[in-house]
């Protein structure tokens, strides 16, 4: 019987591990089927927050001001969560960007899991959504907010006890954690050729790139120089930054 784990779920300023962030990490702890301990670290993304994500999660820029670096916070985490297999909605999703955050700064992170995502397809067919938001109105599961780590990581927590009560018994080894596969690959900082071209793109094009330059990856360097370059073209010939 699974008694044991790690509930998580992460706030992110995007939805891709090589170009977007962790923003906010929020965990419980549960030992012998009772939350012992929660976990919550908001993180300073070193970017100004776009619209979709202010809207969806509540998140300000000022509440980031004073967060803490990701590097630290995933340490943190992997401490808080040492010996515990991990729970989560989509925990794939939130497993992949804890493991790139780590990677990226030398250090590794293998976990086995289990999805309430893949449990609720499985066990509830009469669910129209599987999306947490649904499941917790359909099944009346309490949430103080949503979209924001802490109170999705308890939700879960909940959603996952909710399925253990009724379908454990019937089929146990669908609780039985898994290891958690996931191929991640370095990603060095930008280069300092990417970060000058970069700057001066925008110092041509008079764009506010909304991130701190030195906080870039090559990945990351690379996107937002594409992604200036298709829409505003290059800067004419004998101008720097061409």
């Amino acid at each position: 019987m699974l008694e044991n784990y790690v509930v998580v779920d992460l706030e992110m300023t995007g939805l891709h591990t090589r170009t977007d962030r962790i923003l906010e990490i929020g965990a419980v702890k549960v030992e012998k089927g009772q939350a012992v301990a929660d976990f919550h670290r908001m993180i300073n993304p070193k970017m100004k927050l776009s619209k979709e994500v202010k809207e969806l999660t509540g998140i300000t820029d000022e509440m980031t001001e004073d967060g803490c670096e990701a590097e630290a916070a995933v340490k943190e985490f992997q401490d808080f969560a040492e010996g515990f297999p991990l729970a989560g909605h989509n925990i794939m999703f939130d497993f992949s960007f804890l493991k790139q955050c780590a990677v990226n700064h030398g250090g590794s992170f293998e976990k086995e899991g289990i999805d309430t995502l893949k449990l609720s397809r499985k066990f509830l067919p009469g669910a129209e959504k599987k999306t947490l938001d649904y499941l917790c109105s359909w099944l009346g599961i309490p949430r103080a907010q949503s979209h924001r780590a802490l109170e999705d990581a308890k939700a879960a927590g909940l959603l996952l006890q909710y399925l253990q009560e009724r379908f454990e018994g019937q089929e146990p080894e669908a609780f039985v954690p898994k290891p958690l596969l996931y191929q991640v690959k370095k990603q060095g900082p930008a280069s300092a050729r990417q970060k000058k071209r970069l700057k001066e793109l925008a110092d041509w094009h008079k764009i506010d790139l909304n991130v701190e330059i030195d906080s870039l990856t090559r990945n990351e360097a690379s996107r937002m120089t594409d992604r200036i370059l298709a829409a505003y073209g290059k800067a004419p010939r004998g101008v720097p930054g061409k």
